[in-house]
């Protein structure tokens, strides 16, 4: 399954309206993990960002001026994009995650500034996990 943006190709910063007709039913799912960073954890601050036309946009949330998570809005779903250090990763053994995530984790690309976790988000069950996952960034 490709995992395309539903954004490439697009200049100018996704509407409202844009965003909600690109994700279809998980409109929904986006909102209120937004809202549920914001709240549980402070992440009020919302960047959009294009690096250019072939990327597509994102959204980048932050506490302060940290990058804590990167929303990728794609056709009826949506990716999640954290860059975890290594303590970070070492505190997701810690914990109970869903095996695939855990699975996500163990595959995952590691760069100089740290591990690359992307995650599909389809449904409302997948929302838990990306809080402990942001709760863990937020932590270390």
């Amino acid at each position: 399954m490709e995992n395309f943006n539903a954004f490439i190709n697009h200049a100018a910063q996704p509407t409202t309206e844009e965003l909600a007709t690109a994700l279809g039913p998980t409109t929904t799912i986006w909102n209120k993990l937004v809202r549920c960073l914001a709240d549980e954890y402070s992440l009020t601050v919302h960047e959009w960002n294009s690096y250019s036309l072939k990327a597509g946009w994102s959204m980048r949330l932050k506490l302060k001026k940290r990058n804590i998570l990167y929303m990728s809005p794609c056709k009826d779903y949506f990716r999640v994009a954290f860059i975890l250090g290594d303590k970070a990763v070492k505190a997701t053994r810690q914990i109970k995650l869903p095996q695939r995530i855990v699975k996500v984790i163990d595959d995952a690309p590691h760069y100089p500034e740290g591990t690359g976790v992307r995650l599909i988000v389809k449904r409302m069950s997948d929302l838990p996990a990306i809080c402990k996952l942001a709760a863990i960034k937020l932590a270390n």
